[in-house]
């Protein structure tokens, strides 16, 4: 009878244990997914926010903030996008930086599948060491590099002219991307390519119509990521171009929106956020493919 009556008194843990459980797991994701992410989404955008309300802010806005919300726009205005794009030769910029990002994300492009595909694949002496090398190409800064490939856009006569950087660009893209795709050919199963050997296939119809239909995640990761470097590239672009309508965006908005000391901060605000569209555009497009080239390529 006392046994009876001890168990009956205890808490019923059955019906609170379930809801204290739940708590606990709603609390413990908050804390360690949640509240991280949301710290790391607001860093991430609260760039291109500022950017966005300086863009649209009236000049007393800009540098009365006693009187106005920094954070806000009370008066948006048009008239540092309208400047920009019709004061400047910004569109220009544009259509410039667009030519020479893409042309030299295709050159890159064809000579690191090339280049990639023969080292994994042909599998020659020492072409393991050749993989090693080109990727250490690519840790060698560019601040070194443009001093001798100035005198060569000078002996060239390329200097001035978007050419120059078209071809210089892939001294810091191919050796990236070569390493990028060396790791997805080797995730491609070589059975496929030793079947279209015996049928009669070359090598060349075999890289143009097994292996590259089956890498195209891994050619548009590399893409991407060679278009957002050369769309973002600052040093070549001011060391070998010098008259305004053929300067790319970033050294642009930095050497001719800049009047000495003084910083037309809406024009600069609004240039780097019309820089950026292009790049979010182009990321977009191809996101699924990227996420995918990142989790893995062809399975057996």
């Amino acid at each position: 009878m006392t046994d009876t009556t001890a168990n009956t008194d205890q808490p019923s843990t059955a019906t609170v244990a379930p809801e204290a459980m739940a708590w606990d797991n709603r609390t413990r994701r908050v804390v360690t997914i949640y509240v991280p992410l949301a710290c790391f989404v607001f860093i991430l955008l609260f760039p291109f926010y500022w950017m966005a309300v300086t863009s649209f802010k009236p000049n007393a806005e800009l540098y009365d903030y006693k009187t106005y919300n920094p954070f806000w726009i009370a008066k948006p205005t048009f008239d540092h996008i309208n400047k920009l794009l019709f004061e400047t030769s910004y569109p220009r910029w544009i259509v410039t930086t667009m030519t020479v990002a893409v042309c030299a994300t295709f050159l890159s492009l064809v000579s690191s599948v090339l280049a990639a595909y023969a080292i994994q694949r042909l599998r020659f002496q020492g072409s393991q060491y050749v993989g090693l090398a080109i990727y250490l190409a690519y840790l060698v800064p560019p601040s070194i590099l443009f001093i001798p490939l100035a005198t060569m856009v000078y002996q060239f006569g390329l200097f001035d002219s978007p050419l120059a950087l078209i071809l210089t660009y892939p001294t810091f893209l191919v050796p990236f991307c070569t390493w990028l795709l060396i790791g997805y050919f080797k995730s491609i199963p070589y059975e496929l390519e030793e079947c279209a050997l015996i049928d009669g296939a070359t090598r060349l119809q075999i890289l143009r119509r097994i292996t590259l239909p089956l890498a195209v995640p891994g050619l548009i990761s590399a893409g991407i990521f060679s278009f957002t470097l050369s769309w973002n590239e600052f040093i070549y672009s001011l060391a070998f171009i010098q008259s305004s309508e053929n300067k790319t965006v970033p050294v642009a908005i930095l050497t001719e929106l800049i009047s000495g000391d003084v910083y037309q901060w809406g024009a600069l605000m609004a240039g780097s956020l019309l820089g950026s569209l292009p790049v979010a555009i182009f990321y977009s497009f191809f996101v699924d493919y990227y996420v995918s080239s990142l989790t893995g390529a062809v399975k057996e």
